[in-house]
């Protein structure tokens, strides 16, 4: 690196100036606000730890998205966080060890190995909300409204949620008969709702059986809430634990469906974190968006690697990325320029605006820039023996 680029950034690393810099400060408190409201109480997790304890229970996803380095004192092997919902879900079970509904609430700055896709960023903002011990819908439903309410207190106020199970697709696969592999290419297959491909997978590999059918047909099954009507019929007489998961996806549409600012999608073949959640996955949108804006879902089985397995379900997004829909107008700050000046009554005046909350900026001796050029849209200015701001 020579002397003429060494200001450069990692690519998908970027630094965020002012005024930028203060608005999204003051999103984040008044989001963590929000969710203190809700009962969900701040935890700040470590930006490192041993790479064993971060990556429990997340699969191979989160696993190639982590840096990695060995620590100079134990020698063992380290990671940045990627994610942090498995430290606050460590939190949880290891350090809390409660037996009630446990509300979690974390912001913090994450790094990822690589962008999801070109022109990400890989140093999001994460902000996320989680609900330990609470096995029902009702954890899901209040996971799902908390973060409508998140972004609806951004200023988004039309939104579009897409609702899934990864339920659905366990069950089957394992009543179905196909063997581990044959799991895999549907897996694949639904992924990218190829049907044709699967159509040709399954008369290569003579497949017959409800089961298996039932599968193909979870590529079709997508829609309004009318799809899990439509679903019921469809696997009545297929798995009644399917049945099962399709009314907890029926019972948090039907809470939400009264929103007249939400728009609801079905889509019972959405595999998101297919490793990592095990039960409703919920993911939402905004308009002349094509990827969600926030994520979330039930992942009852990580905390089991921390000694201690409770049911959990939550929500996380990357709070640079709603700086751009605040709806409130944009308020032109205001700095007062102070002379450069020892006058005590000056100090004075200069102290208690600075108390009430306001930006004062003093010259500094033999400085030659004005007001303007110091970004001050007001003056301090003596009149009659008095210091009064103009």
């Amino acid at each position: 690196m020579t002397t003429t680029n060494r200001w450069l950034l990692p690519e998908g690393v970027e630094e965020i100036l002012p005024p930028k810099a203060i608005e999204l400060e003051h999103l984040c408190r008044t989001i963590i606000d929000l969710l203190s409201t809700w009962g969900y109480e701040f935890v700040i997790p470590p930006m490192i730890e041993y790479l064993e304890s971060l990556l429990t229970g997340t699969g191979e996803d989160l696993d190639l998205k982590t840096f990695k380095l060995t620590d100079q004192l134990s020698g063992r092997l380290m990671g940045i966080r990627a994610d942090m919902t498995p430290q606050v879900a460590r939190i949880d079970a290891h350090l809390l060890k409660r037996d009630t509904p446990t509300r979690l609430c974390y912001l913090g700055s994450v790094l990822h190995t690589r962008p999801g896709k070109s022109g990400e960023t890989r140093s999001p903002l994460q902000l996320g909300a989680e609900l330990y011990g609470h096995a029902g819908v009702a954890s899901d439903i209040e996971i799902v409204k908390l973060m409508l309410a998140t972004l609806k207190h951004v200023g988004i106020n039309q939104s579009y949620i897409d609702l899934g199970h990864i339920g659905v697709f366990r069950a089957l696969s394992s009543e179905s008969s196909l063997n581990i592999e044959q799991q895999a290419a549907v897996f694949e297959a639904l992924q990218r709702k190829a049907k044709d491909e699967l159509k040709s997978l399954y008369s290569e590999w003579n497949v017959n059986d409800a089961a298996s059918k039932a599968l193909l047909d979870l590529i079709d099954l997508n829609g309004d809430v009318s799809v899990l009507v439509e679903a019921k019929k469809m696997f009545i007489n297929v798995s009644s634990e399917v049945i099962k998961y399709i009314s907890e996806v029926e019972a948090l549409a039907d809470s939400i469906k009264e929103l007249s600012d939400v728009a609801i999608n079905i889509d019972l073949a959405e595999l998101r974190g297919y490793h990592y959640h095990t039960g409703m996955v919920y993911t939402a949108f905004v308009e002349g968006k094509g990827e969600g804006i926030a994520f979330g879902g039930r992942y009852d089985d990580i905390g089991s690697a921390f000694g201690r397995a409770r049911p959990a379900t939550g929500f996380s997004l990357d709070v640079k990325s709603l700086l751009k829909f605040q709806a409130n107008e944009k308020k032109v700050a205001q700095r007062i320029f102070a002379p450069a000046s020892e006058d005590l009554s000056l100090q004075k005046k200069i102290n208690e605006l600075r108390d009430s909350g306001k930006v004062v900026v003093q010259e500094l001796e033999g400085q030659q820039a004005t007001a303007s050029e110091m970004n001050c849209n007001q003056q301090l200015m003596l009149e009659n023996d008095e210091w009064v701001i103009k």
